[in-house]
């Protein structure tokens, strides 16, 4: 099993949400985090005085996926979230040793 865990655009989670979706996956886990890249955040103007913005805001994707579903996943992320501008985002792939559903005890792909 894999962790996939993708940074994007907050106006790209609804696009990559629907297109992962469409591909049979089940469940993901969404946050609002903030941070930079190499662009190391961007000045913006606010009444006349220019300010840096140091963190940027982007939402986490975080989907766990069988061996099998990996490229698709990643596929799927990379078409859905990219524009070609810098600061579209990073995806981290994991290892998962193991998975538990607390409701049934379920392990491994089952819980899934």
């Amino acid at each position: 099993m894999k962790k996939v865990e993708a940074i994007v655009r907050h106006f790209k989670l609804e696009d990559v949400k629907n297109a992962l979706t469409e591909q049979g996956l089940q469940g993901m886990t969404v946050t609002e985090v903030r941070g930079f890249g190499r662009q190391k955040g961007h000045t913006e103007m606010y009444r006349g005085t220019e300010y840096a913005v140091d963190f940027v805001p982007k939402a986490k994707l975080e989907v766990v996926c069988a061996d099998h579903q990996l490229q698709t996943v990643i596929d799927t992320v990379l078409r859905a979230a990219q524009t070609g501008q810098i600061g579209d985002g990073k995806i981290f792939v994991s290892d998962l040793v193991e998975t538990i559903r607390i409701r049934t005890g379920e392990t491994g792909e089952e819980a899934l």
